[in-house]
């Protein structure tokens, strides 16, 4: 394992989130926006100055957002709904979500804008096998990938020629082939398995750097590892709390490494030695990396 990319890291906001998640940097409006997926809150902040991060509540659970020309589409409980900013008005969508089984305990949970303006949003379910990979076209979610449990760490080779996911509790990320123009998903295969590396926790959110890295954040395992091309371990950061969820890169040349974290599932002692944790994290890196695409225009 190689050193450690930043000297420090940085707390860009302190905050007591739930369950912090999908961070999406607009280079657009040099604002980064995220959610605290069980209460329903969607973060907008621009850095720089003393503005505090303006917050949106939706009233039900948000897995994800993706960015729009004219805001937001956030994965919210009954269905995608359209957020405009900054005024936050709220607008449902016409899109037919699936019969999700309530009593499985499905959301929407990781989701990623491909390159050519696709937006593919994963769930989670309490039963093993019964969430999916969707991918949003003709007013309808499309399953891509199913028998999944925790639909996670979405993101996309610099060609867009690879699509890297993971279900969670199996502990690997797999890569598919994909075609960008197209949207065609090929046979995945096994790209990182934790368990053979020795690295701990799971595979939550993730981005990739101009140079193919894919940067993963490691919930339960207090760190964000920087995975080569070749899905070799190549750099990590330890944190200072046990549940880092996903990381962006923003800032205006793409070199800050932003990391949401949790508090969920950690008692009051944990609280007391991880103070940290639920807070937004930042660290400076030396490889930029992607601007996040904006969503088509949808139904």
């Amino acid at each position: 394992m190689a050193e450690p990319v930043s000297r420090e890291v940085d707390v860009a906001l302190a905050l007591d989130m739930h369950l912090g998640e999908s961070p999406v940097w607009s280079v657009a409006r040099q604002t980064l926006y995220w959610v605290d997926i069980t209460p329903g809150h969607v973060y907008a902040w621009r850095p720089g100055g003393d503005a505090a991060p303006v917050r949106h509540d939706l009233g039900s659970s948000v897995g994800c957002v993706a960015l729009t020309e004219e805001g937001l589409w956030a994965a919210t409980s009954p269905g995608p709904t359209r957020l405009r900013l900054p005024s936050g008005e709220r607008r449902a969508t016409a899109v037919a979500i699936p019969e999700w089984d309530r009593g499985r305990g499905h959301r929407f949970n990781d989701g990623r804008v491909d390159p050519a303006g696709r937006w593919l949003v994963g769930t989670l379910a309490a039963g093993a096998g019964h969430a999916a990979l969707y991918r949003l076209e003709n007013g309808e979610l499309a399953p891509l990938i199913e028998g999944i449990t925790i639909s996670n760490g979405l993101a996309f080779s610099p060609d867009g020629r690879w699509l890297y996911h993971a279900d969670s509790p199996r502990r690997r990320v797999r890569r598919h082939a994909y075609a960008p123009h197209t949207g065609e998903l090929g046979e995945g295969e096994t790209w990182v398995d934790l368990a053979s590396l020795g690295l701990p926790g799971v595979p939550d959110g993730a981005a990739v750097d101009v140079e193919g890295h894919y940067w993963c954040a490691l919930y339960g395992g207090g760190r964000v590892v920087r995975f080569s091309p070749q899905g070799e371990p190549v750099a990590e950061v330890v944190l200072p709390c046990p549940a880092p969820t996903m990381v962006a890169f923003g800032g205006a040349a793409l070199t800050t490494l932003y990391i949401t974290t949790a508090t969920q599932d950690m008692d009051m002692p944990a609280r007391r030695r991880s103070p940290l944790a639920g807070s937004l994290l930042a660290l400076e890196v030396t490889t930029p990396g992607l601007a996040e695409p904006v969503l088509a225009a949808l139904p």
